[in-house]
């Protein structure tokens, strides 16, 4: 079995892992939101005021920092105002980028920010820039946050909110380089200048601005924002997904794919740290105090839609494939925790690398929603030093590290270790030189998720044919932890 040595100061912080890295994107697409999370209050399905019992306490679980809503490519076609009033009464329109299907409206600001309210979550609402107008983008902010005398207060008011809503997040426009408009960076700044004039902050509201920023590594766009606007943002976006194959000409299966795959799909994965960190040397020229934040709205794997399923639907199944390219985000997103503040999954359920699974009134979880169940515990936890030495992952003349790590220590001093081990056919013997704790009075518990094949996964038919274990296979002697990996696992410890 390989060999891998990691030194971890549980006495040096190096900041704070904010929680929303942590966080979500629930799109108008496919069945992500209608079915799999508004039913409707007539629906047999159990819910509350329409919100589906099953996937709510299932995310209640993950304790999701934050959610961003309408879309995506959906945001820069939707129109507010239509998705208000009473339902019977709302404007149906045609979801253009997703599938042609009808939108019946019966999902809109109040109804999300009644789900936000039932999470315990803070909302990430992304304004239209491509197809609305300034004026539609400020009325939004005044409906939900204004409290006071004003037009569209008073129509929050007959809608049946009295007091406003606290919204923290707002994104001037999505993808305005393709789907929100097609822009030159040029112009979607000076776009952004003006849009965000009209986001105001109503009373003690205050108003975090998340400009759209690049797509993968155009760093001509995060350039051209952060020269012509950096000091009127707070964040700027990035989005990535994890593609083993062609964008347009076939991204390959979610379930049925061959050794090489699972390592192309792994080693994109890790792509995400040389984005970031070319990202982040250009906006530290113009941002030296890292005051504005990356904010990376959109991430995680995109394949070919399920066989048989709407193509526009983008729903595809689940394995412990996903399970590691989530984990090896996170301990990625961990290490740049000074720039990178918050993360948001593409998508919650029923679409692309979601948590969640239905199919009429039955649900399932899936091992990417086990991850971020058991990485929870990195929420504004302290970030630790952590440096390494891996083994290599060989496959056809190509080589990753064997291993993935990263360390946290929480308000009560427990150390948390995540740990993935990308190789399909060989554990991984870590040894852990662990400083600045006692190893000998430590209590030492552990979480395991891992599979024997490596497209194994969640079905309605065996819903837990992935889930995390009791993991045992650590052991302490002076400061060092030796830990056995299994062959494709996910293994979070924590050491009090």
């Amino acid at each position: 079995m390989k060999k891998n040595t990691v030194v971890i100061n549980a006495d040096i912080g190096k900041g704070v892992i904010n929680k929303n890295i942590y966080g979500h994107f629930a799109e108008h697409l496919g069945r992500g939101i209608y079915e799999g999370i508004w039913v409707g209050e007539d629906s047999p399905i159990p819910n509350t005021n329409g919100i589906r019992n099953d996937v709510l306490e299932a995310l209640k679980n993950l304790k999701i920092p934050v959610l961003r809503w309408p879309g995506g490519c959906f945001a820069d076609e939707y129109h507010w105002k239509d998705g208000i009033g009473p339902r019977e009464d709302r404007k149906r329109m045609v979801n253009t980028h997703w599938g042609g299907v009808v939108e019946n409206n019966h999902f809109g600001t109040h109804e999300f920010m009644m789900l936000c309210e039932m999470l315990d979550t803070e909302p990430y609402i992304c304004g239209n820039v491509g197809s609305g107008t300034v004026q539609e983008m400020s009325e939004w902010v005044e409906y939900m946050t204004f409290d006071g005398e004003s037009p569209m207060a008073n129509w929050r008011k007959e809608n049946g909110r009295d007091k406003p809503w606290d919204l923290k997040y707002f994104g001037v426009g999505n993808e305005n380089w393709g789907c929100g408009g097609n822009m030159r960076p040029e112009y979607y700044a000076d776009l952004y200048r003006q849009y965000q004039t009209y986001v105001r902050n109503y009373g003690d509201n205050r108003i975090y601005k998340i400009a759209g920023g690049a797509n993968v590594d155009d760093y001509n766009w995060t350039e051209v924002l952060m020269k012509n606007a950096s000091w009127l943002m707070d964040g700027l976006s990035l989005h990535y997904y994890t593609i083993p194959g062609d964008f347009w000409e076939g991204k390959g299966s979610a379930t049925d794919f061959p050794e090489s795959e699972w390592f192309i799909t792994l080693q994109r994965a890790l792509h995400m740290d040389t984005l970031i960190t070319k990202h982040s040397t250009i906006m530290d020229k113009y941002d030296p105090e890292k005051r504005i934040g990356m904010i990376i709205d959109e991430w995680g794997t995109w394949f070919d839609p399920e066989p048989g399923t709407n193509p526009g639907f983008l729903y595809q199944q689940n394995t412990i494939r996903d399970a590691l390219v989530a984990g090896i985000h996170f301990n990625i997103f961990h290490e740049h925790a000074d720039r990178v503040q918050m993360t948001n999954i593409a998508q919650t359920v029923n679409v692309l690398q979601a948590m969640i699974l239905t199919e009429g009134e039955k649900m399932l979880l899936t091992p990417t929603y086990h991850v971020f169940e058991m990485f929870k515990v990195h929420h504004d936890a302290t970030l630790l030093s952590v440096d390494g030495n891996f083994d290599t992952y060989e496959f056809d003349g190509q080589s990753l590290p064997q291993t993935s790590v990263s360390a946290s220590k929480d308000e009560n001093d427990v150390v948390h270790i995540s740990l993935c081990n990308l190789d399909h056919q060989n554990g991984a013997n870590i040894d852990v030189d662990l400083r600045g704790i006692d190893l000998e009075a430590a209590e030492i518990t552990g979480k395991l998720l891992t599979a024997n094949e490596m497209n194994a996964h969640n079905t309605f038919e065996q819903p837990e044919n992935v889930k995390p274990v009791t993991f045992n296979d650590v052991k302490a002697k002076g400061h060092s932890l030796s830990v056995a990996l299994p062959p494709m696992s996910v293994v979070v410890l924590a050491v009090k």
